[in-house]
């Protein structure tokens, strides 16, 4: 096993987020994503829960029309068709976020996952 520090060796962002898959399965994925200096998003409506923190820097999304100020360690989940955006990001540090995609399936009774 390799130890590894997610707020190290950062791409180039250019314009657009990078995003990096970390881990999942058939039922959730961890991405970490570096959003570019005063990032503005399409926006989203997603067919999965979506967690996100904010591991460095800053984020503001706009969930249902309401802005919402995230700073490091601060965490929000995201219904399944909710519609949300990121609306701008901080310059210095880059804004990085942790994301859990969390599909909505729940096994009956008796299967496995």
């Amino acid at each position: 096993m390799k130890t590894r520090n997610l707020l190290a060796d950062l791409p180039d962002t250019g314009r657009e987020e990078q995003m990096e898959m970390l881990a999942g399965n058939r039922h959730a994925r961890l991405l970490r994503i570096i959003s570019p200096p005063r990032f503005n998003s399409r926006p989203f409506l997603q067919q999965e829960d979506e967690w996100v923190m904010v591991l460095q820097g800053e984020g503001t999304l706009e969930v249902e029309g309401k802005r919402l100020q995230l700073a490091a360690g601060d965490s929000l989940l995201i219904p399944a068709g909710t519609p949300h955006r990121v609306v701008d990001t901080s310059t210095d540090p880059l804004c990085i976020w942790l994301a859990l995609h969390l599909d909505c399936f729940i096994p009956s009774p008796g299967e496995t996952t």
